[in-house]
């Protein structure tokens, strides 16, 4: 039996873990800071691996490092094998996984991330998830202030990213609901909008701004909400018990319109969507967050709310 291996044994834990650091960042500086080394080290170590690895695994686009067709079957495969070594590790230590506290936005709470966290929890079983809710600039405070280590959600605005890494996961688009069999349905959405109560996203949420720029285009710039709330609860209860019409995430509702609880009015040829992701600070991660990270990568690629 032929027991060598395919994997050059030069190849360490070090080089595998800063090559998905870099992957995940889309750049060095950030990862260098992180590992506590300068950026020349960090670049010597990429280039050991691709050279015993014997292909180039990332190519640079302006300031980003991008990943090769190589790189990103490596990663893949990489990733993987990390996360069992460290299953395995945490095995030996029960208890020892410590806490990863996580904010989510309504957007990504009713059904994305509840996958992730299940997921998450067959891989890593030591960690302890801590998952505060709430709107965006809530959790954007949280996470500056240190009191969360991850935000799950629509990617901030520009003068927030700063100290801030954001990776795409996935796009949402906004959606005009109402209760099935609302006396409207089959009506062109600027017609509804003219005729039945309006719920929008408080005025705090990253949507809005896209949604009021969604109205004045149809002819209701400055429309009056009845209610504004992201709060599945509070909006859901309003729709089915009035003539009510919610223009918000698909991800908050997706689970009531797979049930036919509510409907969607299309809205014509402009669609809303936006992107969601994974925004955190530029330290150290706690133990378990790449793995956590990794798990919403997977469950992203081809989501559909």
């Amino acid at each position: 039996m032929d027991n060598r291996s395919v994997m050059h044994p030069g190849i360490k834990l070090r080089h595998v873990r800063a090559f998905l650091d870099i992957a995940a960042e889309g750049g060095m500086s950030a990862v260098a800071r992180a590992q506590g080394v300068t950026q020349p080290a960090l670049s010597r170590t990429l280039a050991e691996l691709e050279a015993l690895l014997g292909q180039p695994l990332f190519l640079r686009q302006g300031r980003r490092l991008v990943l090769t067709e190589a790189g990103a079957l490596f990663r893949r495969h990489a990733s993987a094998g990390l996360q069992a070594l460290e299953t395995g590790a945490a095995a030996l230590r029960p208890g020892a996984g410590g806490t990863i506290r996580v904010g989510v936005l309504p957007t990504v709470a009713t059904r994305f991330f509840p996958l992730v966290v299940l997921r998450f929890r067959a891989l890593r079983p030591d960690v302890r998830l801590a998952v505060e809710t709430g709107p965006h600039f809530y959790l954007m405070r949280l996470l500056r202030e240190g009191d969360i280590d991850l935000m799950v959600g629509r990617l901030p605005g520009a003068s927030e990213i700063a100290g801030l890494t954001f990776e795409h996961l996935y796009e949402e688009e906004v959606v005009l609901v109402a209760r099935a069999g609302h006396p409207l349905a089959g009506r062109a959405a600027a017609e509804v909008l003219g005729q039945a109560p309006l719920i929008l996203p408080p005025e705090t949420a990253l949507i809005r701004r896209q949604v009021d720029d969604y109205l004045a285009s149809v002819g209701f710039a400055g429309q009056r909400p009845a209610v504004e709330t992201a709060s599945l609860a509070l909006g859901r209860g309003i729709c089915l018990a009035s003539d009510a019409v919610w223009l918000i995430s698909r991800g908050v509702v997706a689970e009531e319109l797979e049930r036919g609880i509510l409907t969607v009015f299309p809205l014509g040829a402009r669609s809303l969507s936006g992107a969601v992701g994974l925004t955190r600070r530029q330290v150290a991660s706690p133990a378990g967050l790449a793995t956590l990270e990794e798990v919403a990568r997977q469950i992203g690629q081809g989501w559909a709310p």
